[in-house]
């Protein structure tokens, strides 16, 4: 929601651009039809649009959003020829620009003007001759708006992303080497603000590009690193990390010689994006996690009485999943900073974007998100057909000013059914109080066109800052009177138009109703559990995977489990999810706990991909200790299984019960210990998603437990 000094802003500076371009080209040009692009230009862009940014940047977007209005100006124009053509067009153009969403929210933000720009001139009369005053009209609008942006109350940047991810780093800092000492839930909230509906959109980096998916990624690294030092923080096993005069790490090489530079690099990596040039050289953390693994073998090879203890084996584990989080949070911070193709940076198929060109980013951008899975697809799909049946609607019936039509579906249209009946309710009211106003307004004031001139600008002013910070009523109302008053200086009008206005505006409504009813009615929350279900069952063959690997005769001989299914099914769910909490009720404290699901299935993919890089055994791991670990697999898999069951609302399959796995002879190793860390973390995680889950408590929930460390 825009502040309200952000409205009375906007305010001024749409009334001076909107007011400029109409009275000079209708009573210094003599020219209408420039006149009423002029007009509508300013008012499509800055008000009925919500372009994100400061001043400058929304100026920037305007001006690039200029060529393609123009040219759906001129595409409009040619298909008003016949009804069905313009239908045609509304179709490819309405989904074309509503699917624009995939590409960020500045794009998505300028899409409504640029589908406005296109209805108004799609509408008869079918005049190609007035091509020309049409695409002149439209230009001075917007360059007029342009103007304002950036000279008229500009609106300051807000805080970017970058800062954000600084000012979240150096709180993990003081966490990890104990210089504040932080309790749990002020590590989650500082992982919390980190979520893009917690960001400014302008500075969400949403896009397809490299740069926005690397700080992205950077930002889901970051969040990930806060939630392992909380949930330390909880089992009070950050202090032990924290010093080296605890019980247990003194005189541990491994520890002492990782921690410094897990610490260094996440000062390293602020100061980065505090300066935005990173410094030169291989990847840091690449190099420490190696030296710290060889130290790690050493040790564990030496006589029995220089192996780590366990306590200390789990410290080690703990912190090179830390390590692992900084790892990935270097390479994607670089990666944003620098925004060129790299060389293949391991794994590929978390950093595939990093070696892709541009035109391969934008491409799988659009095809993963050209599925019926996809809530960007659903969004995109329902508004052009509700655009094209209100099209065809109104071309057919004939009805005056039949724009309106569509404009009430363009800025009445929500994603569930009941947002969008809600939204109906007050704007037929609005429209109905704003018409017996109108009507009465023209009666009084008869052709007195300076009148209405004279009343035009004020109009607007109150409209475009009362109406907003009032609600949908009041603007729908008020903005009735705006153009009552602007069309009655065009051509001479009666109450007739007000009673038009209402009676396209009831028929728009009831267009964008039964096309919500029809289409995906209940918006995000049915394709939020569909695509979280799917994700859970992609985990399970990935931890599975994962632990045979690791657990192979000999190690590695296994091929490494397939994750781009996963990582595709994650997209999907992390953008319904993204929606459903845009929705009434999606950003409630009760029921699942979907940021938990995208949270877990995030560790799954990490683990999936360091545990065979940086922990195959050079020796075959025990027998013992390997049938232990792949049972522990397995039962996570089917927890996964059993979970997804219950986020689709299916029946869960029945829970087999095993003996708990004996603790395997042998001294332990440091793969064992950390694939067994890993596997422990998902089913404590696995645990909590389960409690939150409808139908939980029926099916027995709860994770699969694991046996303590050996």
């Amino acid at each position: 929601m825009l502040k309200r000094t952000a409205i009375l802003r906007r305010a001024v500076r749409v009334t001076l651009a909107a007011s400029l371009g109409f009275y000079t080209c209708l009573y210094g040009f003599d020219e209408p039809v420039l006149a009423l692009y002029a007009l509508f230009a300013p008012i499509s862009l800055g008000l009925l649009s919500t372009i994100p940014g400061s001043g400058r940047q929304r100026a920037e977007i305007m001006l690039k959003a200029l060529p393609v209005g123009l040219a759906l100006v001129a595409l409009g124009t040619a298909l008003a020829v016949h009804t069905w053509a313009a239908v045609l067009g509304m179709l490819v153009v309405g989904f074309g620009l509503a699917f624009a969403a995939v590409a960020g929210p500045r794009p998505a933000g300028a899409a409504p003007a640029l589908q406005l720009f296109y209805i108004l001139a799609c509408f008869p009369p079918y005049d190609p001759d007035a091509l020309g005053s049409r695409l002149a009209g439209l230009s001075l609008g917007v360059l007029a708006l342009v103007l304002c942006e950036l000279f008229v109350l500009p609106d300051p940047p807000d805080p970017t992303y970058r800062a954000a991810l600084a000012a979240a780093l150096r709180t993990a800092r003081e966490a990890v080497t104990g210089e504040t000492v932080l309790c749990a839930q002020a590590l989650r909230e500082a992982g919390a603000r980190l979520r893009l509906s917690e960001v400014a959109p302008a500075q969400r980096p949403a896009g397809p590009g490299r740069a926005q998916r690397g700080l992205a990624q950077a930002g889901t690294a970051t969040r990930r690193l806060l939630e392992q030092l909380a949930h330390l923080t909880d089992t009070g096993e950050l202090r032990a990390l924290a010093t080296t005069e605890s019980p247990g790490t003194r005189g541990d090489r491994a520890l002492r010689s990782l921690l410094p530079r897990v610490t260094d690099l996440l000062d390293a990596t602020a100061t980065a994006l505090r300066t935005g040039r990173t410094a030169p050289g291989p990847h840091r953390m690449d190099e420490a996690i190696e030296d710290f693994q060889r130290v790690r073998a050493r040790q564990a090879a030496g006589p029995a009485d220089e192996v780590p203890p366990a306590d200390v084996l789990r410290r080690q584990a703990l912190l090179l999943l830390l390590a692992e989080s900084v790892r990935t949070l270097e390479i994607a911070v670089r990666v944003a900073l620098d925004g060129r193709r790299t060389a293949p940076v391991d794994p590929p198929v978390l950093f595939w974007y990093t070696y892709s060109t541009t035109p391969r980013l934008w491409l799988r951008r659009i095809t993963g998100n050209l599925t019926p899975r996809s809530v960007k697809f659903h969004n995109a799909l329902r508004v052009a057909l509700a655009l094209a049946a209100a099209r065809l609607v109104a071309g057919s019936l004939d009805l005056d000013h039949g724009f309106w039509v569509l404009l009430a579906v363009l800025t009445l249209s929500r994603t569930t059914v009941g947002e969008t009946w809600a939204a109906i309710r007050l704007a037929v009211l609005g429209n109905l109080l704003g018409a017996v106003a109108a009507g009465a307004l023209l009666i009084g004031l008869g052709r007195h066109t300076d009148a209405y001139a004279a009343l035009l600008a004020p109009a607007m002013l109150l409209a475009f800052s009362v109406g907003p910070l009032l609600g949908i009523a009041w603007a729908q109302g008020l903005f009735t009177l705006v153009v009552s008053s602007a069309f009655a200086q065009i051509t001479p009008a009666s109450w007739q138009l007000a009673e038009a206005r209402i009676v396209d505006v009831v028929t728009g409504s009831a267009i964008g109703l039964l096309c919500g009813l029809l289409a995906w009615p209940a918006g995000a929350r049915a394709e939020v559990r569909r695509t979280m279900a799917g994700l859970l069952r992609a985990c399970g063959p990935l931890i599975q995977g994962t632990a045979g690997m690791l657990a192979a005769l000999p190690p590695g001989s296994v091929p490494p489990p397939p994750a781009a299914t996963a990582l595709h099914r994650y997209r999907l769910a992390e953008a319904a999810y993204a929606q459903f909490r845009s929705e009434p009720g999606g950003g409630g404290h009760g029921g699942a706990d979907w940021q938990a699901v995208l949270m877990t299935a995030h560790h799954v993919f990490l683990g999936a991909q360091w545990l065979p890089r940086f922990d195959l055994p050079v020796a075959a791991l025990p027998p013992s200790a390997a049938d232990r670990e792949r049972a522990g697999a397995r039962a996570l898999a089917e927890t996964t299984d059993r979970l997804a069951a219950l986020c689709a609302g299916e029946p869960p399959p029945p829970r087999r019960t095993e003996p708990p796995a004996e603790r395997p002879p042998g001294r332990p190793t440091p793969a064992l210990v950390d694939l067994d860390i890993w596997l422990r973390g998902l089913a404590a995680q696995l645990g909590r998603i389960e409690s939150r889950l409808p139908g939980a408590l029926a099916s027995g929930g709860g994770a699969s437990g694991r046996n303590p460390v050996p």
